[in-house]
């Protein structure tokens, strides 16, 4: 039995704030803790360990600080001394070419890596599939550690980027399987700080390795940093194995016994949720051919480019441009919009669950990034505007999970489609992001970025039209839903009506239509 889609938590008074719907028992509050307890800080930790091997081969784009972007995360990690700057160019013998090479390997690899996970989500158990990803992304990033010519290197990059490819839509893939359309966003928002935490440290952890460990054991600073994101990895891999649940078809029994999956079971039936499913070929077809899909990547593709001046640096080259900031005081300025990034994502997040649902949660996101926008394309304004808007930046960030969680609940009857639509709008997302920074964000406009900053205001204003018309699509599809189970049930009871000359009592294998919190409609 699917539902009637619930844009925030179902509760009868609709102006009351509460984590919990009203249908929820004590059983499922209990299990809920559970599952919250094991699954987002193993997420937040897992996505945080990421940006400490993804920080380090970056090349900086001005002397004393870096700027950069990795897989699904489009982010400016600052750092007074990286590891490139102290060392690795040299030892290596790079002339500067390599380094751009280096991380296209990265991107291609990332690209290519997510092709196989649109198969194998609904085959692998997930507490097999990502934890095996987290440790060999750990062992190839350990190996570059070892590195002495550029094509050992680019080949570790690019195993690097095919590991971490599919970790994101993976983890979303897992909280879709567990968690109903209006408890996602906030898990999820949880699970986004990791990418903001791992901006703010990553530049000291990198620092640190590059000053106290600079020729101990006679290598370079820039090689014993690869070996403690090795350290740090390698082990929350394996920690994986134990916490994460899997899926409720294909379940971790270490942590979930019996009664848990009959509770979530029952809940995610309540919800309309379908729960087993295997993707096939013959899926590829329905998905290519639906009108939501490719308004899910339209979507996808918009909030991605809304938010590439994050990537350009143009915060920090914008502080470095004033001239009275030493490069160590530029790099602590660089920390407040990612600092920032943490709240924005948190109140996206708990808004979109609790009371505005996605759509509106995601216009509330990127109407404030249209605002920074706007300061920042009229530009000859006063420099506390400047500040305003740059500070806004990452309101473009704050609305990923909201976006993650709505593509899981649009999908809820479907796990081969929700696998294969999560992984297949990261690539065509991450595919575009690949190339319009190169025509929009020309180094030689920094830091006014005229094209560039225009170019992310139209796609943060496409991004909010584009939303409301999946909205309107989605919810005309609810009801054409609604009305075709209801039609169905009234036609089958014609056929169920007591047998009154024998007295026998009507047949029940007919279910009543209910109206409780949520509204039953019919399910594939």
């Amino acid at each position: 039995m699917a539902t009637v889609l619930k844009d925030t938590v179902p509760r009868q008074k609709w102006w009351r704030i509460q984590w919990y719907s009203d249908e929820d028992s004590a059983e499922e509050r209990k299990f809920l803790v559970k599952l919250d307890l094991i699954v987002v800080p193993y997420a937040i930790l897992a996505y945080w360990v990421k940006y400490l091997g993804e920080f380090i081969t970056k090349e900086p784009s001005k002397p004393k600080y870096a700027i950069s972007s990795s897989n699904a995360k489009w982010l400016i990690l600052t750092c007074a001394d990286n590891a490139y700057v102290g060392g690795m160019k040299e030892e290596l013998g790079f002339k500067g070419n390599e380094l751009v090479e280096l991380q296209t390997m990265y991107t291609v690899g990332a690209v290519v890596g997510m092709v196989p996970f649109m198969f194998l989500f609904t085959y692998i158990p997930m507490y097999w599939t990502i934890p095996a990803m987290d440790i060999l992304w750990g062992l190839f990033t350990l190996l570059q550690y070892r590195a002495n010519s550029f094509g050992e290197l680019a080949a570790y990059r690019f195993l690097v980027g095919f590991f971490e490819a599919a970790f994101f839509p993976a983890m979303h893939f897992v909280f879709g399987s567990w968690y109903r359309g209006h408890e996602i966003a906030r898990r999820g928002g949880l699970f986004y700080t990791g990418l903001n935490l791992g901006t703010l440290t990553a530049g000291l952890i990198a620092a640190g390795a590059s000053h106290r460990l600079e020729g101990v054991h006679g290598m370079s600073g820039w090689r014993w940093m690869y070996i403690i994101c090795a350290v740090i990895t390698i082990p929350v891999g394996i920690l994986g194995y134990f916490l994460l649940p899997g899926t409720l078809e294909q379940p971790n029994r270490w942590i979930l016994n019996e009664h848990d999956l009959k509770v979530a079971k029952a809940r995610l039936d309540r919800g309309g949720h379908v729960t087993r499913g295997k993707f096939k070929l013959s899926h590829v077809k329905s998905v290519f051919l639906s009108p939501q899909f490719w308004t899910v990547v339209l979507v996808d593709v918009l909030f991605w480019n809304a938010g590439i001046h994050k990537s350009t640096g143009s915060f920090l080259l914008w502080i470095k441009s004033l001239g009275r900031y030493s490069p160590a005081q530029v790099n602590e300025m660089g920390t407040i919009a990612p600092a920032l990034g943490i709240l924005y994502n948190i109140v996206a997040c708990f808004l979109s669950d609790l009371v505005l649902g996605p759509a509106l949660a995601i216009t509330f996101a990127s109407l404030w990034n249209v605002t920074g926008l706007i300061i920042l394309v009229v530009w000859d304004v006063p420099e506390p505007a400047k500040w305003f808007a740059f500070a806004t930046m990452y309101w473009s960030n704050a609305l990923s999970s909201v976006l993650h969680g709505w593509v899981n609940t649009i999908l809820r009857d479907s796990p081969e489609q929700r696998s294969f639509t999560l992984v297949l709008i990261t690539i065509f997302a991450q595919s575009s992001t690949a190339w319009t920074p190169l025509l929009t964000f020309p180094t030689v406009e920094s830091p006014n970025y005229p094209k560039g900053f225009s170019f992310c205001l139209g796609c943060a204003i496409s991004l909010i039209i584009a939303t409301h018309i999946l909205d309107v699509y989605i919810k005309r599809k609810e009801k054409a839903k609604l009305a075709h189970h209801e039609s169905q049930t009234d036609h089958e009871g014609s056929f169920s009506s007591p047998e009154l000359d024998t007295g026998k009592v009507a047949s029940a294998n007919v279910a009543p239509t209910t109206n409780t919190s949520e509204e039953s409609i019919a399910h594939r």
